[in-house]
């Protein structure tokens, strides 16, 4: 979809965590999004419904700065089948492993790829920002859960049959030609 998300529902699910708060141990995170969360989840998403989303994140300091996230982010959600148009409900499970920088460096380290970027070599992505000292989990958890979304929904079992229809044989680019072809034997 690229339709324009409106700001005040860019972010329907806010569970900021505080950077410079986050022990050396670091810290665990169980989320569930509220009613109205999921309901601007869905709004935004463009789904029938989200019936339920759950993450658990383990948020651990890294060296020079950085954060490394890892968890899953699990969720039921109301689509409709694009063949049956039935509405039916879909199982997320999505794992997360990302590395949060603070923002200076992720733009050093953009630029730096771009200056040395090379068609065919595989780069590796640099790491998300970490945007006025905060990592926002909620948002995490929702572009994990946007990005996991199949857009064309089936229900188990339903497959897409194109009606196949015989070709006339009379019916094809060459048949005019033969027409005229065989009133001129006619003739």
């Amino acid at each position: 979809m690229n339709r324009p998300i409106p700001a005040s529902v860019s972010d329907p699910w806010r569970v900021p965590v505080i950077v410079a708060q986050i022990p050396d141990t670091g810290l665990h995170r169980k989320l569930e999004a509220s009613a109205a969360e999921r309901q601007a989840m869905a709004e935004t998403a463009g789904l029938r419904e989200v019936v339920s989303v759950e993450a658990a994140f383990d948020v651990v300091p890294k060296s020079g700065n950085r954060i490394q996230v890892t968890g899953h982010v699990r969720a039921r959600i109301g689509q409709t089948c694009v063949v049956t148009l039935d509405p039916m409900e879909s199982e997320i499970d999505e794992e997360v492993d990302l590395i949060f920088a603070p923002e200076a460096e992720v733009r050093r380290l953009a630029d730096l790829m771009e200056e040395g970027h090379d068609d065919n070599e595989q780069v590796a992505d640099p790491p998300e920002a970490i945007v006025n000292g905060i990592i926002d989990l909620g948002r995490l958890a929702t572009d994990a859960l946007f990005l996991a979304v199949d857009p064309y929904p089936r229900k188990p079992g339903v497959v897409f049959e194109a009606e196949v229809i015989a070709p006339d044989p009379e019916d094809h680019p060459f048949a005019i030609l033969k027409a005229l072809q065989d009133g001129k034997k006619d003739q």
